[in-house]
């Protein structure tokens, strides 16, 4: 992909510094979703809702770690409780059981009423994998369900038809792989799912129903993409009525649609729950939680522990549905994530939050419409993307449908002008983002598309 000279005369420094990483880190980069063409912008410091890189460029930042900093870069309640609890533990972790394990497990319950019990990960895609342990274990099936489009992590299990190519809407989903390295075991027991298709999936899922352990789905997909009410109410009631655990997999939207999530928003209640991102305030954190038996299936009480010898399961009866990690639940990433849904429950803060998110979207939209650019933005809560498109988006096969070349080009446009998104990825707000700061971005991003459209 060429990009104009402005661009690159901005970012020599980041230039640079990715090439010089290049030589020790495969590609430059820890995680092969923060590369973009022809080089990642490398950055320095970042203060509320902007980012600072190594260059002195300044960005409004609509990325926000994708989504999990909801209060903004340095938010003082966090860094204070973090100096705090270092202070008062006077290590980084104990590896042992601390109080704040318990504390957030209790608010977590008292939030959602789908949890009962919780365990906590390292990330939302470790939870994600625990939610499906969890599943296959409980039903003692082996194929799941996913939609479509939708991410759960970086693991072999999920890495299924997350970037499908183009079909006919009346075909249903291919089955495809989406790494090397991924075993046909994967392919052979995954069932693809349309997102927002009741009818397809209905049919689907009765075909295979006594096969699959769980359907695991974003309820909102992409983070963007709402559901229809109908559709996910029917998801629900057919994987009860045949045995199937419904997970929602809330990494995006845990927080973002309030506190209780998508799941709050459309009042579904699944039987497990994969959260993370804005639950560690800015640190590595997920969660698990559901019904307390499916939960209850992780304890140790009564099992073996595979890790310590001569502790030995003489029967599947103790055999234990092992989990662990040795920063789970870690003292440092709790009391950052505490202090982050202290912040989000005081009063009117979420109100302000959308409301600033819509003044955004209107203000993008106007812009776009007096530039004669067809296009809309789709989201909920506090997360929004930017489509290329005036007809109806439902699933991601909508989005496929657009021009995402001029899409990228508008992206490249902005960074231009310091709005800092990965190019093709959705805004997420915070509570950062004034009312001063949508103005600014509404200047900046008007100026974007003037260079766009060479008006």
């Amino acid at each position: 992909m060429e990009i104009d000279a402005p661009y690159l005369r901005k970012t020599t420094r980041s230039a640079q510094l990715y090439k010089e990483a290049a030589q020790w880190i495969p590609g430059g980069v820890t995680a092969n979703i923060k590369h973009f063409e022809p080089y990642p912008i490398v950055m320095e410091s970042a203060d509320g809702a902007f980012l600072y890189d190594v260059d002195g460029n300044s960005y409004i930042d609509y990325n926000l770690c994708y989504g999990a900093l909801l209060l903004g870069h340095g938010h003082p309640g966090v860094t204070t409780a973090i100096h705090e609890q270092l202070s008062q533990i006077g290590t980084t972790i104990f590896g042992t059981p601390h109080k704040l394990e318990t504390e957030m497990a209790r608010v977590l319950v008292d939030l959602y009423p789908s949890i009962e019990k919780v365990r906590f990960t390292n990330s939302g895609m470790e939870a994600t994998l625990l939610a499906i342990r969890l599943a296959t274990a409980w039903t003692g099936r082996k194929k799941i369900a996913k939609f479509e489009g939708h991410y759960h992590g970086s693991y072999d299990q999920v890495l299924i038809s997350v970037n499908p190519k183009k079909r006919d809407f009346k075909e249903r989903p291919s089955v495809t792989s989406d790494s090397y390295g991924l075993p046909d075991y994967y392919s052979e027991n995954t069932v693809v799912l349309p997102f927002n298709d009741l009818d397809q999936t209905a049919d689907i899922l009765k075909k295979h129903c006594d096969e699959i352990a769980a359907v695991i789905m974003e309820p909102i997909q992409g983070g963007f993409i709402p559901p229809d009410r109908a559709f996910l109410r029917a998801i629900r009631e057919l994987t009860r009525q045949y045995g199937i655990i419904l997970i929602f997999d809330e990494v995006k939207t845990g927080f973002r649609m309030g506190l209780l999530g998508a799941q709050g928003l459309y009042d579904i209640v699944p039987d497990l729950t994969a959260l993370g991102k804005v639950l560690g305030g800015g640190f590595p954190v997920g969660a698990v939680g559901g019904h307390q038996n499916i939960m209850e299936l992780c304890s140790p009480t009564g099992g073996a522990d595979i890790l310590t010898a001569g502790e030995q399961h003489t029967s599947d009866q103790n055999k234990p549905l092992f989990h662990s990690g040795t920063y789970n639940g870690h003292p440092i990433v709790l009391s950052a994530g505490l202090a982050t849904i202290q912040a989000l429950q005081a009063p009117g803060s979420y109100q302000q939050l959308e409301e600033n998110t819509l003044q955004l979207r209107a203000g993008i939209e106007e812009i776009l419409r007096r530039y004669h650019i067809a296009s809309q933005t789709v989201g909920a809560g506090s997360i929004f993307n930017l489509v290329l498109t005036d007809r109806p988006v439902r699933q991601i096969q909508d989005v496929l449908e657009t021009d995402l070349s001029l899409r990228r080009t508008l992206d490249t446009y902005l960074l231009d002008q310091g709005i800092f998104i990965k190019p093709l990825n959705r805004f997420s707000m915070s509570i950062a983002h004034t009312a001063a700061v949508i103005n600014e971005t509404l200047e900046r991003f008007e100026l974007g598309v003037k260079r766009l459209t060479g008006k």
